[in-house]
C-alpha cells in the first residue's frame, strides 16, 4: 500500500472530508496536525510548492494537493491506482 501523508488542522472541514475518503478506501495515512507539530507548517509549505492551505496531501512523496484534488482523482478513477 502507498505511503500517504496529510497535513491538517483541527476543525478543518476539508481535512475531515479528505480523511473520510481515505478511510472509506481503507487507506492508512500519517496525519500531521500543524497546530501541535513545531515547524510542520514550514515543511508543508516547502513540500507543497508554497501552498499554505490545509489539507495538503502526499502519496508516496508526490504532492497530490488538497481535498478537492483528492476528490477529483477519485471521480476520475485515478485514486485507486495511486493507493495500490
Amino acid at each position: 500500500m502507498a505511503k500517504i501523508e496529510i497535513y491538517t488542522t483541527p476543525l478543518c472541514g476539508y481535512c475531515s472530508r479528505a480523511k473520510s475518503l481515505l478511510e472509506r478506501k481503507g487507506a492508512a495515512y500519517e496525519e500531521t496536525d500543524l497546530t501541535v507539530t513545531p515547524g510542520a507548517r514550514d515543511i508543508m509549505i516547502k513540500r507543497a510548492g508554497g501552498l499554505r492551505t490545509v489539507p495538503q496531501i502526499f502519496i508516496d512523496g508526490k504532492h497530490i494537493g488538497g481535498s478537492d484534488d483528492l476528490q477529483l482523482l477519485e471521480r476520475n478513477g485515478q485514486l485507486d491506482p495511486l493507493l495500490a
